[in-house]
């Protein structure tokens, strides 16, 4: 279409000067079908070649030597072509200015030629690149839940178990909160985010089940803010936030101790979330994996990286000596993903 375009544009200037005739029809069309089996022939020696694997330097020059050739063979063209026609001139078409001035035109035309399609090409490229990054972060934030979400059973079973002797009453009552937790669990696997009422509601229900286990060793509280509300979340973390304190703080400590949850927006329009719990974080914790552990974390360190990239942080540290806080930033939009 490109090159028939050229045709027809140089038709039309001829023929306001002096009318078109078969023979100008016949010759811009062909010199228009020379210059498209050129550049095709480019497009193969490029292609054959691996050109695009080349530096951009390497590139450049044999693209420059390229279309320096192609245009003297296109200069050839012309002289065969309007000897074919019989429209040469040979006292003005051999003229050194002519011919340099033909070739000049043809390396424009090649160099034009050659930028779309180069361009058009690094643009393809880099459009599916984005597409198979999407897909390998799908991935990937599958696997991540697929691990989540065993873990949670764990754990949750293991209290309802400790309570089966000793009160079934309140076991019955841990199965049914256990239930309504994996409902959640199974309904909200395949969504990337969540309302955060939602997640918050799980996390309720987690911790009473765990206040069952735990009687008066476990103390809740919650500070959360209205605009917390207006905030998705991605479904599962703010449980396993959670989990992880309960596991690796209150657990671990005889007198039990306190988790405080925390929710407010902040000033650049992001969702605060701070679960501060009892216990001390060890320097090596984050580092220290043992068989079955670890997951949590680095876990919600990766899903956060995947669906909000580099505007989401999360950092967890010891605050005094009795403390430990997790603190996680979200923002209110997620990465759209092409």
């Amino acid at each position: 279409m490109g090159w028939s375009s050229y045709a027809l544009i140089n038709l039309f200037f001829v023929s306001l000067d002096r009318g078109i005739s078969l023979v100008q029809v016949g010759a811009f069309s062909s010199l228009a079908a020379f210059y498209l089996l050129s550049t095709q022939g480019l497009r193969k020696v490029v292609k054959k070649y691996g050109w695009f694997n080349l530096n951009f330097n390497r590139l450049l020059v044999n693209t420059m030597i390229a279309l320096g050739i192609l245009s003297l063979l296109n200069m050839i063209a012309q002289i065969i072509i309007n000897l074919i026609f019989g429209t040469l001139d040979p006292e003005v078409d051999f003229r050194p200015l002519v011919i340099s001035v033909n070739i000049f035109v043809s390396f424009l035309f090649y160099a034009l030629w050659a930028m779309l399609y180069f361009l058009f090409h690094f643009l393809d490229n880099y459009n599916q690149s984005l597409k198979y990054q999407a897909k390998i972060n799908e991935i990937q934030l599958n696997h991540l839940k697929s691990q989540l979400n065993p873990h949670f059973i764990f754990n949750a079973l293991n209290s309802v178990r400790a309570l089966v002797d000793e009160d079934p009453k309140k076991a019955k009552q841990a199965i049914t909160q256990l239930s309504n937790i994996l409902r959640f669990s199974l309904m909200m696997d395949k969504k990337r985010t969540i309302d955060f009422e939602n997640e918050i509601n799980t996390v309720k229900d987690y911790l009473n089940l765990e206040s069952i286990r735990f009687e008066e060793r476990l103390t809740v509280k919650y500070d959360i803010e209205p605009t917390a509300y207006d905030y998705k979340i991605p479904p599962m973390m703010l449980q396993t936030i959670v989990e992880n304190a309960i596991k690796h703080g209150i657990s671990n400590r005889v007198k039990g101790g306190v988790i405080e949850i925390k929710c407010h927006e902040g000033i650049t329009d992001d969702l605060i979330i701070q679960v501060k719990n009892s216990g001390q974080l060890k320097p090596y914790a984050l580092n220290k994996k043992k068989e079955g552990e670890g997951h949590g974390i680095s876990n919600t360190i990766q899903r956060l990286k995947l669906i909000y990239g580099n505007r989401s942080s999360f950092k967890i540290f010891n605050f005094g000596n009795d403390f430990v806080i997790t603190e996680i930033k979200i923002p209110k939009q997620t990465l759209t993903l092409v």
